[in-house]
């Protein structure tokens, strides 16, 4: 389903002096243009979702402002059968003390973004996230149980905790270009997300006494939302990041929530020229099993995407907590198949390190 979206190409407002969508911010750009000048409560939902990733181990970071709560999370995943899963969220009521800016940290006249309480205590998450000349300084820090020696899974025993500390660098390499979209659904319920691949990361995640050493083949991606959101909602969202066939290459796609507003938030990032694909991705996998493969695709004989997702590990969670329930299955895996750039070239894609997921979201 093609849909004929417009490019911005010079800043914009995304909403009217009432609250309502400007017409003018509907459409997408290759650089984050708009200016979310969300206002008040009204299902207004502000975020800031970051995930780095090497071959061995990722550390995923949110901020999230969700009108009546704030949630600061740090997720880490050491890959493997002997690797090592944890995560800790505060929880912030009226969501305190968390403030995120109407533009994205790092980009020309954003203000730095500081999130989280001043100084961790008991089980509490900070989190903070700046602005910095060529990128985004990304550091956490939380307080995590320790696990048994020799456990595998999310982290037990509250009695023994250690320290866990994030400092690293996403780069935005001049020139690099990411994709912006505004999603409506009306005129008073409407999404701007900017999604960011195949930003080169390094620096240090520190657990313990052991330090894990982000690098050469590190790569950060970025989930940027402001929006005012319907009660329910359904999405697939899928990401990757790494070299392959000769490339840098970033994968950006969605599904189930654009269907039926006329835009998309499907691109493909190679070598920092971005291609906005215009039509909804075909999404396979089992609801019964996720850990089986997926697949997206695009029509026509000569497909933009043509890839299958091969997964080996589920990060599932499970919430039915007042106000907000959520069914969300990420899995991280591998990539494999074909994508075209908008000039027609084929690009392989072999084992390219990324995630799918299928999420519920009732808030």
């Amino acid at each position: 389903m093609a849909t004929h979206e417009h490019e911005i190409t010079e800043p914009v407002d995304l909403c009217l002096p009432d609250g309502r969508l400007n017409p003018a911010a509907r459409g997408w750009s290759r650089q984050p243009l708009h200016r979310a000048n969300l206002r008040g409560w009204g299902r207004t939902k502000r975020w800031e979702y970051w995930c780095v990733t090497t071959p061995t181990h990722l550390v995923a970071l949110t901020v999230s402002d969700l009108d009546f709560l704030a949630l600061n999370t740090v997720y880490v995943l050491e890959f493997g059968p002997e690797g090592r899963e944890f995560e800790r969220t505060s929880i912030v009521p009226g969501g305190h003390g968390v403030r995120l800016p109407e533009v994205i940290a790092g980009t020309v006249g954003s203000p730095a973004v500081v999130v989280g309480p001043q100084r961790p205590t008991g089980g509490k998450v900070r989190i903070e996230i700046r602005g910095k000349d060529g990128g985004t300084r990304l550091r956490a820090r939380c307080l995590t149980p320790r696990p048994p020696q020799g456990a595998r899974g999310t982290l037990g025993g509250e009695e023994a905790v250690e320290t866990v500390e994030v400092d690293l660098f996403a780069a935005l390499p001049v020139g690099h270009e990411t994709l912006s979209v505004v999603v409506p659904w009306s005129g008073r319920r409407f999404q701007y997300t900017s999604k960011h691949t195949a930003r080169p990361a390094s620096g240090t995640v520190r657990i313990g006494g052991r330090v894990l050493e982000f690098g050469e083949d590190a790569w950060a991606v970025l989930d940027h939302g402001r929006g005012r959101w319907p009660r329910s909602v359904d999405w697939n969202w899928g990401a990757a990041s790494g070299r392959t066939g000769g490339h840098t290459v970033g994968l950006q796609f969605g599904g189930s929530w654009t269907r039926g507003t006329g835009a998309t938030e499907n691109a493909i990032c190679m070598d920092g020229r971005l291609t906005k694909i215009g039509e909804e991705l075909e999404w396979r996998w089992s609801p019964t099993d996720f850990m089986a493969p997926w697949t997206i695709t695009s029509a026509g004989e000569r497909p933009a995407v043509d890839l299958t997702f091969t997964p080996f590990h589920n990060r599932s969670t499970r919430t039915d907590a007042g106000p907000i329930a959520n069914r969300t299955d990420q899995c991280f895996g591998h990539y494999t198949g074909l994508v075209r750039d908008d000039e027609g070239r084929e690009i392989a894609v072999d084992q390219l390190l990324g995630w799918a997921e299928d999420v519920h979201m009732r808030w």
